[in-house]
């Protein structure tokens, strides 16, 4: 479709979850809005990211339960998994999705155009292959990420694959290495498990998931080895030799070097922003480390140009995006919305058993000085986590001893994830664990979890 030039409030080159929503909220704060997507809309995160992967989570999920049929009274015959399946019902999922986001900017009047923007300054944008120009007042960059690689892994999308790869491929090797102990390292790393590959994860970190809470990496790596995955910390890959449809990565570790035989390498060590082919340099922006810098409102230093969601880096997570978008449009529209506060952000990660945590970790907030308060609640003393035969798993509150001021959650367990509401908003509305502590929660809820860890923080624990 080509855009004729015409003169817009707000443009937007990306329509991920930062730039789609900063878009919905645009036009109906009356800004007109259009948004340049040279991909599919909802970006990374709805067509190769966060969406799919938990699509597929969901069927590993599935499979799971179904090798632990016995302990429910469940028994069959001729058992077999189709990985095929589970991606193609993955694609169907991303495909619903991406119609209903194109119906939302119809429906809320945003224009949108397919192709790729290029600066010709900071209020005009060029639009291939169409060559179309678009003017506007401010410009959001919304360009998103994409799977950074090393020079050792060359990326061939059969052998040697990233996140994008894994979401397509429907065959699984017998024996696979996840290089990276992230968050996307791990969730994959529980799917392939799930359906008979023999797993090693190598992190050059000393722990998984190292920006969480160190007592939950310790719990995530037990139950993973118990799963039957290969985990090995504090070890760095130094070459790859490929051999025909497998190879061999050689790792080193702190007793010596090892030589891993696989199948697959997924290299899930991190992202960079998508900052090139956007001319920057004809804005004056000069990328940091393959991020675009921004200040605390999200602007570059471009007048009327912000950058928000991962091709910042602030916070790589696509609901920091969606914030993001919503708190410049707000202000463009001469609002004033409340400052975003990244450290409350909540953090999810969809392994198996899922990790969930938002605010500081037991460890950092006694290095910044704070006399702390820490609550403690098995999922093994909770009747719902019982009853779903999911007792494994913990959740942790970190307090403030003074006041009783939640400085940090940390979960694991079975649908974790969906307990960061609650204690996200407890903090929003300045409550601590008294407040969590006095509330009376559904019986029996993994909620109660969070109940009952205010309650031990407060040395008052009920039932344990």
């Amino acid at each position: 479709m080509t855009v004729p030039s015409k003169q817009y409030q707000l443009a937007i080159i990306g329509a991920g979850p930062g730039g789609y929503v900063a878009a919905i909220r645009a036009a109906q704060l009356g800004l007109s809005t259009i948004v340049v997507e040279r991909e599919a809309l909802g970006g990374v995160c709805l067509n190769w990211g966060c969406i799919p992967s938990k699509a597929i989570l969901r069927n590993a999920e599935v499979v799971s339960l179904f090798h632990r049929a016995q302990e429910f009274g469940v028994s069959f015959d001729n058992f077999t998994v189709d990985y095929s399946r589970a991606i193609s019902r993955s694609r169907r999922v991303v495909n619903r999705m991406v119609r209903g986001i194109a119906h939302l900017l119809r429906k809320n009047g945003v224009e949108h155009v397919a192709g790729e923007a290029r600066f010709v300054d900071a209020h005009t944008l060029h639009v291939s292959p169409d060559d179309s120009v678009i003017s506007a007042e401010n410009v959001i960059i919304a360009t998103g990420a994409r799977p950074r690689t090393i020079p050792i892994l060359p990326v061939d999308e059969k052998v040697v694959i990233t996140s994008r790869q894994a979401l397509e491929q429907a065959d699984l090797p017998s024996n696979a290495v996840v290089l990276g102990g992230g968050a996307i390292g791990v969730e994959f790393a529980s799917v392939y498990n799930s359906y008979g590959v023999n797993v090693t994860i190598v992190e050059m970190m000393p722990r998984l998931l190292p920006n969480e809470d160190a007592e939950i990496s310790q719990l995530l790596e037990r139950s993973l080895r118990r799963k039957g995955i290969n985990i090995m910390t504090g070890t760095r890959a130094f070459a790859f030799d490929r051999n025909g449809d497998s190879g061999v990565l050689r790792v080193e570790t702190n007793d010596g070097k090892v030589d891993i035989r696989c199948g697959r390498v997924l290299v899930a060590v991190g992202v960079q922003g998508n900052v090139e082919n956007l001319r920057l340099e004809a804005i004056g922006v000069t990328p940091d480390r393959g991020f675009i810098p921004v200040n605390d409102d999200l602007a570059t230093s471009a007048p009327g140009v912000y950058a928000i969601g991962d091709v910042n880096g602030k916070l790589l997570l696509a609901h920091a995006a969606s914030a993001q978008g919503v708190y410049v449009v707000e202000r463009l529209a001469g609002r004033n919305p409340p400052s975003l506060n990244y450290l409350d952000m909540p953090k999810a990660t969809y392994c198996s058993p899922q990790v969930a945590s938002m605010g500081l970790t037991e460890e950092q907030a006694r290095a910044e000085g704070y006399e702390v308060k820490v609550g403690r609640f098995p999922y093994m003393a909770s009747g719902k986590a019982a009853a779903m035969g999911e007792s494994e798993g913990m959740v942790k509150l970190v307090a403030d001893a003074a006041y009783g001021e939640i400085l940090g959650a940390h979960m694991i367990g079975a649908d974790a994830t969906e307990l960061l509401a609650e204690v996200s908003m407890t903090r929003m509305l300045e409550g601590g664990i008294t407040e969590l502590g006095w509330m009376v929660h559904a019986h029996p809820t993994l909620s109660e979890a969070l109940k009952e860890a205010s309650l031990d923080a407060a040395g008052a624990s009920l039932h344990t």
